[in-house]
């Protein structure tokens, strides 16, 4: 198909990675090279970044987890970053750039979840083991030198998914607090049926073959879009929205997944949730790789600032 991308996003298209999927270590390997040559050597300066291993959920590995503190600490709001990757590729390592950023220019501590991927760890371990963190988090807020009360969950793609799903979670086991939820094109419905996940086959980077790939392997093959997919695996699912924190939400003009974003910051604003929700023109789900487009430095511009008010700092 022909797409309508904004012009500076256009002009890259061609200059995108083609990753297959379908050969997981390859993609994996790849994947991580291609963050690490966009990302550079990121400039630590003011932030203390370090390793942590924390109890994972009964009967499983602990979760590694990345925490950055900020040398000023201008919140006692907390930062839980879950990495996208369709819930079977990256890791924590993935947003080091840009929770370095947030850490060091809003003053707020982050920790980033290292949790297990699909298939070889298909749900409920990759949401389990950010559970465990949340709950590790407040355990140990003293020390980390947070409000447990203040916690902001934040996730881009499968991180989205994850972070929508997590909110669930913990409100039905009356589990940590969580003050707001930031999801950003977010991977929250299994049954592939939205008119723009029918519709977007062949857009880069995302497109209705790799969801349903993703889906397959996080859920299992022949699982996906049956009865019983439990809400916390796929949250568009979710009938009750009640009593969930505060939300925003992004999507992306051209991605498979905008329509399900759409209707679930809708089904959020009917629940009684606040919610605010942003589609960005002329995009595709991770065409902010394009650092230089205009539109994609909007998106970046405003995702901090969202960040700064739900974590309660004042930014010039």
């Amino acid at each position: 198909m022909s797409y309508a991308f904004d012009p500076e996003i256009a002009a890259t298209v061609s200059m995108l990675p083609e990753t297959d999927l379908t050969d997981l270590p390859a993609a994996r390997l790849r994947t991580a090279e291609m963050f690490a040559e966009l990302a550079g050597e990121p400039d630590t300066t003011g932030v203390t970044v370090r390793e942590e291993l924390v109890p994972g959920p009964e009967g499983a590995p602990d979760v590694r987890v990345l925490v950055y503190t900020p040398d000023r600490i201008a919140t006692t709001a907390l930062l839980l970053d879950i990495h996208g990757g369709g819930f079977i590729l990256g890791g924590a390592d993935m947003d080091h750039e840009d929770n370095v950023g947030v850490a060091r220019e809003l003053g707020a501590v982050v920790v980033s979840v290292d949790y297990r991927l699909a298939p070889e760890a298909p749900y409920p371990a990759g949401l389990e083991d950010c559970y465990a963190v949340l709950a590790w988090t407040a355990e140990n807020a003293a020390e980390l030198g947070i409000d447990p009360a203040r916690t902001v969950i934040h996730g881009i793609s499968a991180g989205g998914g994850l972070a929508a799903a997590l909110a669930l979670l913990a409100r039905d086991r009356g589990g940590p607090a969580i003050a707001f939820q930031f999801l950003g094109v977010p991977e929250i419905d299994d049954r592939l049926e939205t008119p723009s996940m029918r519709a977007f086959v062949d857009t880069p980077l995302w497109n209705r073959p790799r969801a349903e790939l993703s889906w397959d392997c996080y859920l299992g093959e022949g699982v996906r879009g049956t009865e019983g997919v439990p809400v916390h695996a796929a949250p568009a699912r979710a009938t009750d929205l009640t009593g969930l924190p505060p939300a925003y939400v992004s999507v992306m003009e051209f991605d498979p997944l905008r329509d399900e974003g759409i209707r679930y910051a809708q089904a959020l604003l009917a629940a009684g949730v606040t919610t605010e929700l942003h589609l960005f023109p002329g995009t595709f789900h991770g065409s902010g790789v394009v650092k230089h487009a205009v539109i994609s430095r909007r998106e970046k511009a405003e995702a901090r600032a969202v960040l700064a008010r739900a974590l309660g700092v004042e930014t010039a």
